[in-house]
């Protein structure tokens, strides 16, 4: 018999599979329980149009829902979208018991929890939430939240904070893991930003190239921030995927002209992050750090404002872990 938190930890990971593919819509996961509390179906999210989570776990549950338990990483949906409401599938596939683990924010699609209890079904909420609500779902809910993209800064360095080797050579720090993981990451994202500085200085291509050599469908915006003309022939302009460049040094422009996409990192170099961080607008720092000293001029970050040791900006760990012979560590605002 499967537990519930188990279940739910198996939906997690079936939505961390679409994250990147469903675009404006959450990545979900749901599991269904058959009445003997053993699997018997699960689903995530599909593309914009297609169904939700619940929808593809029923399905492939069939007869052994009835009786079931379903267990989503997001409230059940109770409108009519694109697609007819979750909670009338639920029913009508006769789940007795459901299990969710964020509340939905958006108003249109709330309410699928009460649905189904004044239908007669035992629901419960809140089962993993910051497991759900900090993994996949973390950019979407903060969209939700806040009306912006959620933006990561990511760099890599060494382990003293510089990017660069004093002659300005920086290929490679970071691991051939570490790498994979930041193309991994690309794949899921939904734009790029870059300062023209990064252009002129790495040419970089910004497009996600698994190193499985699995193809990428959807190739995340390719956003270039600054004053200056970039070259006709830079990487970042070639037809592998879309490039917006804005004209601005005004976060808050390039973030409006992102509309409503929700999972943005940020990719440029020392200026254009400080200017994000005193701007307020990073809401997660990935660093990827590389076992080695290199000194010299060329850190990671130019001036966030911070004059005196009680002004600094503060972050908490949200999580470390080890990436090859690297270190990454992800933090979010204190």
């Amino acid at each position: 018999m499967t537990g519930l938190q188990e279940a739910m930890r198996a939906a997690i990971a079936q939505s961390e599979k679409v994250k990147g593919s469903t675009y404006p819509n959450p990545p979900v996961g749901a599991v269904i329980l058959d009445a003997d509390g053993q699997i018997a179906g699960v689903g995530a999210t599909q593309p914009v149009g297609g169904a939700h989570a619940e929808i593809v776990a029923l399905r492939r549950a069939g007869g052994r829902a009835t009786g079931g338990t379903a267990v989503v990483t997001l409230e059940p949906c109770n409108h009519h979208g694109r697609t007819p409401p979750c909670v009338d599938a639920l029913l009508a596939a006769g789940i007795t018991n459901v299990a969710y683990a964020v509340a939905d924010p958006n108003p249109e699609a709330a309410g699928g929890a009460e649905a189904l209890a004044a239908a007669g079904l035992t629901v419960t909420g809140g089962l993993l939430a910051d497991e759900a609500a900090g993994g996949p779902l973390r950019e979407w809910l903060h969209r939700q939240h806040t009306g912006r993209p959620h933006l990561t800064w990511k760099f890599a360095a060494s382990i003293d904070g510089r990017s660069a080797a004093a002659d300005g050579t920086s290929q490679w720090i970071t691991s051939p893991a570490a790498r994979a993981d930041v193309h991994r990451r690309r794949a899921a994202a939904e734009a790029i930003i870059v300062g023209t500085g990064t252009v002129f200085s790495d040419d970089p291509t910004l497009t996600a190239r698994p190193a499985d050599g699995t193809e990428v469908t959807r190739q995340p915006l390719r956003v270039v921030v600054g004053h200056r003309e970039i070259p006709g022939d830079a990487r970042v302009l070639n037809d592998d995927a879309s490039t917006m460049v804005i004209r601005t040094h005004d976060p808050e422009e390039v973030l409006r002209a992102l509309g409503d996409r929700t999972d943005v990192i940020l990719e440029g170099g020392p200026t254009l992050a400080g200017a994000f961080l005193r701007a307020g607008l990073v809401d997660r720092i990935l660093g990827y750090l590389a076992p080695m000293l290199l000194g010299g001029p060329v850190t990671v970050l130019d001036s966030v404002g911070v004059a005196t040791i009680g002004d600094a900006s503060r972050w908490r760990y949200d999580q470390v872990e080890r990436v090859g012979p690297d270190l990454l560590v992800s933090l979010i605002p204190e």
